[in-house]
């Protein structure tokens, strides 16, 4: 039951996106930012990137059984179907397994290899993409409205609220991201859900700055003094009045957040306490390969592939992160 609910993330996720971008397109503020996003090529690179790696886990996330006895396989599980396992290692584009005394032919062709159990590298890094999409997109859900609540109560009610707010996110700030993702890993144990859950915990403090710095800003500006002098209540001035004003500049900031995440998947993964063994991660991978590079003859694609899969990623969010900012930022227009 709890795979079938993390398979519905990622469509989840697709869907919702689709539903805002369709939605938002007919909005002033939004249409000007498409235009400028279409002319920008680090913009149309990292969409089609991200498009790509949204993809990949879409086709991850449905899967079915063809029978009561048969695997639960997903899309890219019966895409991939022909791709055989093989006994050992074998090198991208070989014919025959590396690394044994008495090489044996392959079963099929394996463009970037097989790892140390004869599992397609390929394959394995493409469900990586999953996990990834997983991680990012899903502990974002948890730690936005938790940061928006706090720093706008923040910004808004000031005096006390204020001070205990920022006592809250400065006491958590000064201890190590890395330190206290593992604690929280210790007492919840390893798994999807629970990293997840960790990593909300700890990913909502840097919004939560913005967003009072921010609310701070706009307090005191005239549509909200309006809106105060008609007796409109704190929380309906927060939610139809500030927060709209504040999405720009809070999208920016989820998306160059998006690839922290996902490298903290990966960093916890390789040290032990991120998602377990049996679940798609390129941390996973990158663990395994540790091993690897021990062996006489080097084994390099496995933690190659990982390493440019998680690279793109970042990649890609932080170039779209960089694009929105000049999109969506008045001050950052030049024309």
């Amino acid at each position: 039951m709890i795979a079938f609910l993390w398979n519905l993330v990622p469509i989840a996720i697709v869907t919702l996106l689709t539903v805002m971008i369709v939605r938002a397109g007919g909005e002033p503020l939004w249409k000007e930012a498409y235009r400028r996003l279409s002319k920008n090529p680090q913009a149309i690179f990292a969409i089609a990137v991200l498009f790509i790696y949204g993809a990949v886990a879409f086709c991850d996330s449905i899967s079915w059984q063809d029978d009561k006895r048969s695997n639960n396989l997903s899309i890219l599980d019966r895409i991939c179907s022909g791709v055989k396992v093989e006994r050992t290692y074998s090198a991208p584009m070989a014919n025959m397994t590396t690394g044994e005394p008495t090489p044996h032919k392959l079963k099929s062709k394996h463009i970037l290899g097989t790892d140390g159990t004869g599992k397609d590298v390929l394959v394995q890094t493409m469900k990586g993409a999953r996990t990834a999409i997983i991680i990012g997109c899903f502990t974002t859900i948890l730690a936005t409205p938790l940061a928006l609540f706090f720093g706008m109560i923040a910004g808004y009610f000031g005096k006390r609220v204020d001070d205990a707010v920022q006592y809250l996110y400065t006491t958590m700030a000064s201890i190590p991201d890395i330190l206290l993702l593992i604690a929280l890993l210790l007492v919840l144990g390893r798994g999807l859900n629970n990293l997840c859950y960790a990593l909300g915990i700890t990913a909502w403090i840097g919004l939560c700055r913005l967003t009072r710095g921010e609310t701070l800003k706009h307090r005191d500006r005239e549509y909200v003094r309006a809106a105060k002098a008609l007796g409109v209540s704190p929380a309906r001035i927060m939610i139809r009045h500030i927060l709209p004003n504040l999405l720009p500049v809070i999208i920016i900031s989820i998306t160059l957040n998006l690839s922290g995440l996902v490298l903290s998947e990966t960093i916890l993964t390789y040290l032990g306490f991120g998602v377990g063994n049996d679940v798609g991660s390129w941390g996973n991978m990158i663990d395994q390969a540790r091993l690897e590079l021990a062996r006489e003859p080097v084994i390099l694609w496995n933690l190659a592939s990982a390493s440019v899969a998680l690279f793109l990623l970042v990649l890609a969010f932080n170039l779209l992160g960089d694009a929105l900012r000049d999109a969506l930022d008045p001050r950052l227009r030049s024309s």
